[in-house]
């Protein structure tokens, strides 16, 4: 089992940033493959970013391509996703997960986080 905690979040306007961060206790983080998902209101949740264990391969939606980055730490037991070029569509709460293999899939992952609140108004 592996508990995941979201950090990070908030308003900030178009154009600008934000680094989220999902520190992770229980077993061996590095054991994991990461995924950040993202659901608006009345929306369903989609994929965001995944980082495979290593941290050697990652994958993004293509409406985050070029401005989203995830990386992982292992010795801090800690995945980020650097958010910049904010836009309002990235307004949402993410959600940080933990998956035995890394994929773009939501129902592949076991272990979820609360969810943080990412505002960017239009």
């Amino acid at each position: 089992q592996v508990q995941l905690v979201e950090s990070g979040g908030g308003l900030v306007q178009a154009g600008g940033s934000l680094r989220l961060s999902c520190a992770a206790s229980g077993r061996t983080f590095s054991g994991y493959a990461m995924g950040w998902f993202r659901q608006a209101p009345g929306k369903e949740r989609e994929f965001v970013a995944a980082l495979s264990r290593s941290g050697s391969s990652t994958y993004y939606a293509e409406s985050v391509k070029g401005r989203f980055t995830i990386s992982r730490d292992n010795a801090k037991n800690t995945v980020y996703l650097q958010m910049n070029s904010l836009k309002p569509d990235d307004t949402a709460t993410y959600y940080c997960a933990a998956s035995l293999t890394v994929s773009t899939r939501g129902r592949e992952y076991r272990h979820w986080g609360q969810g943080t609140q990412v505002t960017v108004p239009s």
